[in-house]
């Protein structure tokens, strides 16, 4: 088997979507599966511990703009501590992993490993909330969790240690409560769009589907091209459940005591994994130019004769890339063929290359190979760093509206089971339809076709879509429009 072989994807993105994605995985370069005896874990390659570097340092600036500190907790968390909020444990409780021992001491009180860090974070906020002068109180941590799933493994999508952020607030009022809801949803739906090139839907999860403990978990969902959801990113407003578990309280301005309202946020590496679905195919990997660990390639291309030359020159370019800023690898690999070059970067995801042969070098020009569609422009070398990063913003647009047309033509409405069961059985996607809030409505669909509602619309003009229509599933009064999905 040649080498441009080896490099290539055999996997199919449209018939084999499962197999397609663990293939780009592991030959990008991203992951590779933990040692046998431990299912459900991976190694994070370089390259993808690079992607979720990346995502880290945009959302953190964004955090630290608002007012947020980054802080750390023990990943352990004492029995009593979780069952102090007693909606927690009966949540996570299938998927808590447990710690009795040290060497061959029973341990007096059993830890949980954290499965998300509200019992062990709150209580310290408790601690350092006393007045209303010290509220609001934000702090965020970048950590991993553990959830003990059952779930076949599928990397970044669906493992039971995963890399998140998750952020806690303390508020005065419900008011300012909901508002760093809202200002968290608009900053993970800013990181979507904007780093990931990724349109997503903003809503709220249904009641019985909220994040145990919750008041309201709002949540912004990414279409796969594949009619599968994913649930990008959640921000919770918490009411006032865990301060009263915990006795967060503060004197107001007339000395009076008051319960504080919270909020708990997270964002985690599942980012990736639909960054990698989302953008991804049959060639590789494909990664919008913000993210990506390397923007663009240079590939210089000789015979014997030229080789100096074309070198010196490419060298130049690379270096003048780099000045500007440009995440640049100029690729002088004499053992390698220009052809397994196109391959291998192809495969890795970077999103521009550069060909550079002895005519360029001649003529003071460059050829931009675009990765998402092979476009390819020749351009001057003169002032090339901004005409690189015009291309970057090429490529940027055409994954996003590749993306966007996808979400857009697969939100479809129903008025019917049928029409629900039929839709999302033909085309997956989103499917809108009048709902009476019965959890076992839901389920009817779920046992059906393994779809279930994803979202409820935040806003209210598209929440009143279907009020006082017949439930498509039962044909009680509707009280909301539902989104019923297949999801990751």
């Amino acid at each position: 088997m040649s080498d441009e072989q080896e490099l290539g994807i055999t996997e199919s993105k449209e018939y084999n979507t499962g197999e397609w994605y663990a293939e780009v995985v592991q030959k990008a370069d991203l992951a590779n599966y933990a040692p046998e005896g431990m299912s459900g874990f991976i190694v994070t390659r370089p390259r993808a511990y690079e992607l979720w570097e990346r995502i880290q340092g945009h959302l953190d600036g964004l955090f630290k703009d608002t007012g947020v500190q980054n802080a750390y907790f023990p990943m352990f968390i004492p029995e009593s501590y979780l069952e102090q909020e007693k909606d927690i444990v009966e949540g996570f409780d299938p998927e808590v992993a447990w710690v009795e021992r040290a060497g061959k001491e029973e341990l007096e009180e059993p830890l949980a490993v954290r499965p998300t860090s509200e019992s062990i974070i709150t209580p310290y906020i408790s601690q350092w909330v006393r007045s209303h002068r010290d509220l609001p109180l934000r702090v965020n941590q970048w950590v991993s969790v553990v959830r003990w799933e059952a779930t076949e493994t599928k990397p970044f999508f669906r493992t039971k240690e995963f890399l998140w952020q998750e952020g806690h607030t303390a508020h005065a009022t419900r008011d300012d409560a909901w508002a760093e809801t809202m200002r968290r949803l608009d900053q993970y739906e800013e990181t979507y769009e904007d780093l990931l090139a990724m349109p997503v839907l903003r809503g709220a999860k249904p009641e019985h589907d909220k994040f145990p403990g919750a008041d309201t978990t709002t949540t912004v969902e990414a279409l796969m091209p594949d009619g599968k959801s994913v649930q990008g990113a959640t921000s919770h407003y918490l009411g006032t459940s865990f301060a009263e578990a915990f006795d967060i309280t503060y004197t107001d301005e007339d000395e009076d005591s008051q319960i504080a309202h919270t909020t708990s946020w997270g964002l985690s590496w599942r980012a990736i994994g639909a960054l990698i679905m989302t953008h991804s195919d049959d060639q590789g990997l494909v990664l919008p130019p913000a993210i990506a660990p390397d923007q663009i390639v240079v590939v210089p291309i000789w015979q014997a004769d030229t080789k100096e030359d074309v070198l010196e020159y490419a060298e130049g370019i690379a270096d003048d890339l780099e000045d500007a800023g440009i995440r640049v690898e100029l690729d002088d690999r004499d053992e390698r063929n220009p052809g397994f070059k196109f391959n291998e970067w192809e495969l890795k995801g970077v999103p521009v290359r550069m060909e550079i042969g002895p005519n360029e070098a001649d003529d003071g020009t460059a050829t931009l190979v675009h990765r998402p569609d092979g476009e390819s422009a020749e351009v001057d070398r003169e002032d090339i760093a901004e005409t690189v990063e015009s291309h970057f913003d090429e490529v940027y647009a055409k994954l996003y509206a590749a993306a966007e047309e996808n979400l857009t033509e697969n939100v479809r409405e129903a008025e019917s089971r049928a029409e629900i069961l039929g839709t999302i059985g033909q085309h997956g996607g989103y499917v809108k339809a009048p709902w009476c809030g019965d959890e076992d409505c839901e389920t009817e669909i779920k046992d059906q076709i393994a779809a279930e509602i994803v979202m409820v619309p935040l806003d209210d003009e598209e929440a009143e879509i279907h009020h006082g229509e017949e439930c498509a599933i039962c044909g009680d009064d509707a009280v909301e429009t539902a989104y019923f999905a297949k999801s990751y």
